[in-house]
């Protein structure tokens, strides 16, 4: 069948490459002005640099350790019309390096009504099933935050702002999908899939909140940033693939040609992330979410309608593990201008 969407992908998720210059640099071609930018360099050892518009310019934290939201005024200095300007600050913007970032754009800063907490801040976009929620826990077993997104998340990524705890993620395929509000996995390491009713509160998110447990990874009286993304057809979606350790791995349908895919294990492998602007089908360029190193190559297709991994590396395609995954589109599969996309 078909999928249509009234908007462009391109016009709310954008991979943007640049190079360093170590002096203030403006970069431009994201296409629009971005709500959550995600930075790395490519070619030097260095942490993963997250940002996000419902915290603030230079405030920055990351995917790789579990340490505490840092401000540096040198890092990501504000978002323009068609991109973002970063200061002198080497994660960023190392002079003659290659650097990527991942660009997704919000919406609304104002905040839903309902939950048991209100967040501080936020930018979410029903249209396009995402939202950034910054918030003040109340360490209360059960606690519930309106999304505003009119349909159920179906990954959740959440950091405590203040101390040094770890990332906690939620993924709706977790587990192949059975039972996955009992799960949780970790951001910044490698470690599998873990069972605790202290995340999610054995609570699936659903169309109006997304429900907390008590644990100072996701609700303690401290501040917090959640990244919220819910499945829109032709856009983003959020599913699993089952490895097989052949160098013809499985193929994952996603109803749209992948511009940047994210996966992880339920079993102790890396988080792996690419896109389609590294490299090319057969090499694409990686990157480790949990890992400070340089990106790597790697062999993968990207195709008109999922991806297929073509490797036997352990943390894409290990025998019999169940990869959940979060893609992002970079066209439909046919799009509101009825014309069908094809492959890379």
């Amino acid at each position: 069948m078909a999928t249509y969407i009234s908007f462009q992908p391109s016009d709310n998720f954008s991979t943007t490459l640049y190079t360093g210059t170590g002096a203030s640099n403006a970069v431009t071609g994201v296409g629009f002005s971005a709500d959550f930018t995600w930075i790395k360099d490519r070619d030097a050892t260095g942490y993963h640099n997250l940002f996000d518009t419902a915290r603030g310019a230079t405030k920055r934290v990351f995917s790789n350790v579990a340490n505490a939201e840092n401000t540096e005024a040198e890092s990501l200095k504000s978002w323009e019309s068609d991109g973002f300007t970063v200061g002198t600050h080497a994660d960023c913007n190392l002079s003659g390096s290659d650097i990527v970032s991942w660009n997704w754009k919000g919406g609304t800063t104002v905040v839903p009504s309902g939950g048991t907490i209100t967040p501080t801040a936020c930018s979410f976009n029903a249209t396009t099933g995402f939202g950034i929620y910054a918030y003040t826990g109340n360490d209360t077993s059960g606690a519930t935050i309106a999304h505003g997104l009119g349909v159920a998340p179906q990954m959740i990524i959440t950091k405590n702002l203040d101390s040094g705890e770890s990332w906690v993620t939620y993924h709706i395929a977790t587990n192949g999908g059975t039972d996955p509000e009992d799960y949780f996995k970790i951001l910044d390491t490698n470690v599998a899939k873990s069972d605790s009713a202290v995340y999610w509160n054995d609570t699936k998110p659903d169309a109006t909140y997304f429900t907390l447990g008590d644990s100072p990874r996701v609700n303690d009286t401290v501040d917090f940033i959640a990244y919220v993304f819910a499945p829109v057809k032709g856009f983003s979606h959020m599913s699993n693939y089952r490895g097989n350790a052949n160098a013809v791995g499985n193929f994952a349908y996603c109803g749209f040609r992948p511009a940047f895919v994210m996966i992880k294990s339920d079993e102790s492998n890396n988080w792996v992330m690419w896109d389609d602007k590294r490299g090319y089908n057969g090499a694409l360029k990686i990157s480790y979410p949990n890992d400070t190193a340089a990106e790597a190559t790697s062999d993968l297709d990207l195709l008109s309608n999922g991806f297929k991994i073509r490797n036997t590396t352990s943390d894409q395609n290990a025998s019999g593990q169940v990869f959940t995954y979060l893609a992002m589109a970079e066209f439909p599969l046919v799009s509101s201008n009825d014309i069908p996309t094809v492959a890379r």
